[in-house]
């Protein structure tokens, strides 16, 4: 029975669970402030880990010696609790304090410095509350050390503690927003704090400090702290490169990061909870060999674990959550076991008391911190993930055998290395997702802090730009080419008198290409990823007509850039992105526009280009209104699935002026611009003013909604593209109200009238598309096509059908016949010029079948059947 003199034990362990809950909710909440500060979330995230678990490690390796002489740890333990809750609640002004100062002080500097100071900075004052966290963890071993609590089960129940608390945020974030959320989190540090200042003093007694043990200061030597620190490097290296290799194949969404974070904890937490379970030196030579094992075999099962999730269909959220964090248990969770029962089974085989751990617990952590330094600054830019994790799996083996007393267990480690060598480079991407990238091959490769780039090139010779296994029309064939330099072309035109131009984002340097029309045009580009700015000028420059060589390119985030950099432009272009990434969503936010605004000569234009089946209608509503917050004077313009949310700073767009300064062009420059479209194709894909609802939602970098919302609709019904093209058709304005807000002049009101109709009807022929009804579709491009026969999107449609119908109908159909009436509909219709080619070839028509040649690789220049003709 409990002594009543002595507090319950099932109190003290509520209570350690909830101060684990906290401190990791505090930690994913800084990963989320670095991630506003940065613009780069990936990265927050290791500056936020090192500084935590250094601080952790810190703060238990000074308390592991002081607190045998405190007489009431419960009193020092809520202490703790409340200064970590009032400093936490300060730390978003620490931050805004030093950021202008850093920023002012290195405004010029690389962003690689940039990033060294700052994490420099952030490591700082993350530190302070995390050695605080640290130094509760002796307290509360002292707090135990008369109670049947063991110290795997407090470790265990804290750890579990801190999985719950990763997932907390993915509630609070977008039901409260950062700052309420992080007061809510403080609000529960403060009353954990006072309720164990009280249960101190109810339960307090007359008791003295403990003498210092030999023992314990003899057990705990230099080696044996430098090993359990090493086996911390191990753990925190395996979690980064895991986190970085699932997050690529599972999509780097909020969920997922937490779901990673909260498996690992999860399974060290019961690790330590089942350690006691465990009897005899043996556990010592198993733990190193299946934490090794394991970790090596999670590479093997990666290219099939992703080839199964690439052709899977889910069909709610809620199942996909499962499902992912089923596979990352499966795969981390017996890895996760053994390096949480380490430390109570060393503890017991060094055979010293409770506050022993805390020695452990402390080199553990600061080796933590120094892991993860390593993994994301170091090993993965230099050797790449998969080695990373394969370097650590060795590690592990190495260190944990130190305390075995099996000697020919050793001789695993030759398997362990025969078994890393086939998986030390990143799988093929064709192998990752053979659904998606068949018959493809990877012809670059990069990896650094941030991303994962790949460059793969498909058996016809076309090439993709990929992030993260993310593809954004990166890729060479001709439409995916004409939606990329239709970016640039929109904002371009809609500007009177462009002299300069800001691109966020280069990517594969295709839609920078779009702006060509205009020679004399000043570009620039900022890229975070240095890897996509090397394919841009290597992999890329045949389609983006060396682009790079003709701007400048700044190597920097997008954010950063905005707020150090004074100058302004005529044009700035937001690329595409996936906005439920993690990181992505702040581009979307209030902040970000307002940086742009501010960065936008009078009059200048601003577009931001969203992907429409990346959308449900609510949360593009949520984009609308808040580029509308910022943008008072802001319209909507769309091309084929993707909508241009369009910032004037100054006065309204001014049809006669656009005319005016395109009708000044030379033909091939204007032609250029325009994709051969010609002026008023693009003034008819207007969409009209924003109208949106004041009171609403809308996303803010210290209150997100998208990454949050979108991940979760995208297995819901409202998620389609045939609800999206119906919304966006209700809401487009009759014809009338379109050429007032446009200013046509009445002489140029039916040219604007037909690409007006045509923009519409391709719209209603995609909708009836999509509601299965063909014989309708048809007919409404068939309209569309006699209203402006220079869309682009509306020919093509054509095009295509008539292609197909000759390839059914070869036989009964003259094929040369054919193929020119394809290419009076289109004349850069890339198959039929190749059948031409071909077909004047065949007839001995040199000259003939030369033209249709330089025309086709005039568009599509990496085509397979050039190298084959050369």
């Amino acid at each position: 029975m409990q002594n009543k003199n002595h507090i319950n034990v099932w109190i003290l362990i509520t209570l350690y669970f909830l101060s684990g809950m906290t401190s990791l909710a505090y930690e994913v909440l800084w990963v989320k402030l670095l991630a506003v500060q940065f613009g780069v979330s990936i990265f927050a995230a290791v500056i936020t880990v090192v500084a935590f678990m250094a601080g952790l490690g810190a703060g238990s390796l000074f308390g592991a010696r002081l607190a045998r002489n405190f007489v009431m740890p419960l009193l020092y333990f809520g202490i703790l609790e409340i200064i970590i809750g009032l400093f936490s609640l300060v730390v978003p002004s620490v931050f805004s304090s030093i950021d202008p100062f850093l920023s002012g002080l290195f405004v010029n500097s690389s962003v690689f410095l940039w990033y060294t100071i700052y994490l420099g900075a952030a490591t700082c004052i993350l530190f302070v509350p995390a050695f605080l966290m640290g130094l509760g963890f002796p307290v509360i071993l002292n707090v135990i050390r008369h109670t049947p609590i063991s110290l795997g089960k407090i470790y265990g129940v804290n750890t579990v503690g801190g999985a719950t608390g990763a997932l907390l945020p993915l509630i609070l974030l977008p039901a409260f927003g950062w700052l309420t959320s992080l007061r809510l989190v403080v609000f529960t540090s403060l009353l954990l704090g006072v309720t164990a200042i009280i249960l101190a003093y109810k339960y307090r007694k007359k008791e003295t400090a403990d003498p210092p043990s030999q023992t314990e200061a003899h057990k705990f030597n230099l080696r044996t702290l430098t090993i359990y620190a090493g086996i911390g490097a191990v753990a925190l290296m395996l979690e980064i490169g895991w986190t970085r290799l699932f997050g690529m194949v599972f999509l780097r969404t909020e969920y997922v990061i937490a779901i990673i974070l909260a498996v690992f904890l999860t399974g060290v937490g019961v690790g330590s909870l089942i350690a006691r379970h465990l009897k005899g030196e043996k556990w010592f030579t198993l733990m190193p060999v299946l934490a090794s094992g394991f970790s090596i075999l999670s590479l093997w099962l990666l290219p099939f674990i992703s080839a199964w999730l690439d052709k899977v269909e889910f069909y709610s959220f809620a199942d996909a959550l499962l499902v992912h964090g089923g596979i990352i248990a499966a795969i981390t969770f017996p890895v996760t076991l053994v390096f949480g029962a380490w430390l109570p089974l060393l503890n017991a085989k060094l055979a010293v008391d409770h506050s022993g751990g805390a020695w452990l617990y402390g080199a553990n952590s600061v080796g933590a911190a120094l892991g993860a330094l390593l993994a994301g600054f170091v090993m993965i830019p230099v050797i790449g993930t998969m080695a990373t994790l394969c370097v650590a799996a060795l590690l592990c083996f190495v260190l944990g055998m130190a305390w075995s007393e099996n000697r020919k267990a050793w001789s695993f480690l030759i398997l362990l290395i025969a078994a890393a060598v086939p998986v030390l480079n990143m799988p093929s991407v064709a192998n990752l997702q053979p659904s998606t990238y068949a018959n493809s091959r990877d012809i670059y490769l990069f990896e650094d802090a941030l991303s994962i780039t790949h460059v793969v090139e498909k058996n016809d010779g076309q090439r993709m730009l990929l992030s993260d296994l993310q593809r954004m029309d990166a890729s060479t064939d001709p439409a995916s080419v004409a939606v990329q330099k239709n970016q640039a072309r929109l904002p371009v035109v809609l500007h009177p008198d462009p002299k300069s131009i800001l691109f966020l984002g280069l990517g594969t340097g295709i839609s920078a290409a779009g702006s060509l029309g205009i020679p004399a045009l000043q570009r620039t580009a900022v890229e975070i990823s240095r890897g996509a700015i090397t394919a841009s000028k290597t992999f890329f420059n045949t389609v983006n007509n060396d682009i790079a060589e003709q701007m400048h390119v700044v190597h920097d985030d997008a954010k950063r850039f905005l707020i150090n950099n004074p100058d302004k432009f005529d044009v700035i272009v937001g690329d595409l992105f996936h906005p439920d990434l993690v990181g992505r969503s702040t581009l979307l936010s209030t902040q970000q526009f307002q940086r742009v605004y501010d960065h936008l000569n009078e009059d200048g234009v601003f577009v931001q280009w969203v992907a429409l089946n990346q959308f449900d209608i609510e949360s593009l509503n949520i984009v609308l209104r808040t580029f509308k917050r910022v943008f008072k004077n802001s319209v909507l313009f769309v091309d084929a699935f993707r909508i241009a949310l369009v910032g004037i700073r100054g006065n309204e767009i001014n049809a006669d002026k656009i005319m005016k300064h395109l009708g000044q062009l030379a033909a091939d420059d204007l032609k250029s611009l325009t994709g051969g479209e010609g002026g008023w194709t693009w003034l008819g894909r207007f969409w009209g003013e924003i109208q949106v609802d004041n009171d609403g939602l809308i996303q803010d970098e210290w209150r997100p909604q998208i990454e949050f919302h979108l991940p979760r609709i995208r297995y819901h019904e409202d998620f389609s593209l045939v609800k999206m093209l119906s919304y966006l058709l209700s809401v487009r304005p009759h014809l009338n109200t379109a050429a007032t807000q446009l200013a046509i002049p009445e002489k140029s009101f039916s040219e604007f009238e037909r690409s007006y109709i045509a923009t519409e009807l391709a719209y209603r022929a995609w909708l009836a598309l999509f509601n299965d009804n063909a014989s309708e579709e048809m007919r409404l491009f068939k309209l569309a096509y006699q209203a402006n026969r220079q869309d682009r999107w509306v020919g093509f449609v054509l095009a295509d059908r008539m292609y197909a119908s000759l390839e059914l109908n070869k036989q009964s159909m003259n094929e040369r016949d054919a193929l020119q009436a394809i290419l009076k509909v289109r004349d850069d219709h890339p198959q039929a010029l190749l059948a031409m080619w071909q077909l004047e070839e065949k007839a001995g028509n040199t000259q003939a079948a030369l033209r249709y040649k330089t025309r086709l690789k005039a568009i599509d220049p990496l085509n397979i059947v050039f190298r084959k003709s050369s």
